[in-house]
């Protein structure tokens, strides 16, 4: 798979997942963007996002208690550490389809029963 750019291929694009594949690799999905694998990248986005922003609310009072330990404050650093990798791979996946469609937002489908054509991969070509 070529670095984590979006690569045109038959009528769909490889967008970078919000998880990874087999020893921690890139996992990716071949399709239009609006398929069930998409959805579901999608709504773990969101996910991710919103802990995010609760994990900054939390940081911020704890870092303003002074009773805090130095265990709490690692426990902290490395959930933020987490959440910054979650949102990284995120800004990177959203760019890459930003640079692939010219800069138009994606188009957005309710249609939940179709057959989306996806094609799921990890950086290794490898399905599920």
């Amino acid at each position: 798979m070529p670095d984590l750019d979006i690569v045109h291929r038959a009528g769909g694009t490889f967008r970078l997942l919000p998880w990874t594949g087999d020893g921690g690799k890139p996992a990716y999905v071949l399709g239009d963007g609006t398929g069930l694998v998409s959805r579901m990248a999608d709504d773990i986005e969101s996910v991710q996002l919103d802990m995010a922003d609760e994990l900054l609310d939390h940081a911020t009072a704890l870092l303003a208690d002074r009773r805090v330990t130095g265990a709490e404050y690692r426990f902290l650093a490395n959930r933020l550490s987490e959440s910054l990798r979650d949102v990284r791979r995120i800004a990177e996946s959203r760019g890459a389809r930003l640079e692939g469609d010219g800069g138009a937002e994606d188009s957005e489908k309710e249609d939940d029963d179709a057959d989306d054509g996806e094609g799921y991969a990890d950086a290794d070509g490898r399905r599920p």
